[in-house]
């Protein structure tokens, strides 16, 4: 699905969360999710000699480490796909819709998992 929209000022602070994880980590990737409750998550791309996680993958583990049950919304910042194992853990927490956001904020994709 190709950019369409704006995004609203919740998910505007989704981007700059995703933003802030990808800086401090050093990563290439940042993401960030809403739950349903209204509470926030952001991670950046693991890679660990044992563990290697995508920043959606890894945002939405904490997420639901934190006891979420389903996302209101998730951003990736700074990859030019979303690959679809990143799609299929958005879908376990029910996410309605994943924005693809380039370096400067704007909206590349919208992905319906």
């Amino acid at each position: 699905m190709t950019a369409d929209r704006q995004l609203d000022s919740e998910d505007t602070k989704l981007v700059i969360l995703a933003k802030g994880a990808m800086a401090r980590a050093g990563a290439a990737q940042g993401a960030a999710v809403r739950d349903d409750d209204g509470r926030t998550y952001a991670a950046a791309t693991v890679s660990l000699p044992s563990l290697a996680l995508t920043a959606l993958q890894a945002a939405v583990a904490v997420a639901a480490a934190s006891g979420a049950g389903a996302l209101e919304a998730a951003v990736i910042v700074g990859a030019v796909a979303v690959d679809p194992l990143s799609l299929a853990v958005a879908k376990d927490l029910s996410t309605p819709l994943v924005y693809l956001i380039d370096g400067a904020g704007a909206v590349l994709e919208q992905i319906v998992p």
